[in-house]
């Protein structure tokens, strides 16, 4: 029996501690509000998909200091060269993505990564149908902007 109460002080006193935490939780996002990181869930059916060429769509979730994107090119969807200030981690899930860069000629299948540094040029062609995901730090804001004439084959 003392067990028992034991267990039950100890619940009573997790259900308060929580308690208090949400509030202060509550209290220190409504003091800082403009200022606060926003935490954001979305599968991806739910990210908007952006027709960029009929060979290469993408979507994007975009934090405070980086952004995470989705991208699909069909078999032979060339994106042209091109360097940004963003670091780069591409993880290929599906597919393969031929790179010339530093170079070099490295093919990335699924399951492999590749990380580009930041301002290093770099061009890619889909080998197959690929599915990919690229990370960017900070967050591209040509892409964000929809100013990224290069893939849109504008100049």
């Amino acid at each position: 029996m003392a067990k028992k109460k034991m267990k039950l002080a100890t619940s009573k006193r997790a259900k308060a501690s929580s308690k208090s935490q949400k509030v202060r939780l509550k209290a220190t996002a409504s003091k800082s509000a403009s200022k606060a990181p926003v935490l954001q869930y979305a599968p991806w059916s739910a990210v908007p998909l952006e027709y960029i060429t009929p060979f290469f769509q993408r979507q994007l979730v975009v934090g405070q200091e980086i952004m995470l994107a989705r991208i699909l090119m069909k078999k032979g969807c060339i994106v042209p060269e091109h360097s940004h200030t963003n670091e780069q981690l591409t993880y290929v899930l599906e597919g393969a993505l031929k790179f010339w860069i530093d170079g070099k000629e490295i093919v990335v299948n699924g399951g492999e990564t590749l990380c580009i540094p930041s301002n290093m040029p770099h061009r890619a062609e889909a080998l197959a149908d690929t599915i990919d995901l690229d990370v960017f730090v900070p967050p591209r804001a040509d892409w964000i902007n929809k100013t990224d004439q290069y893939l849109r084959g504008q100049k």
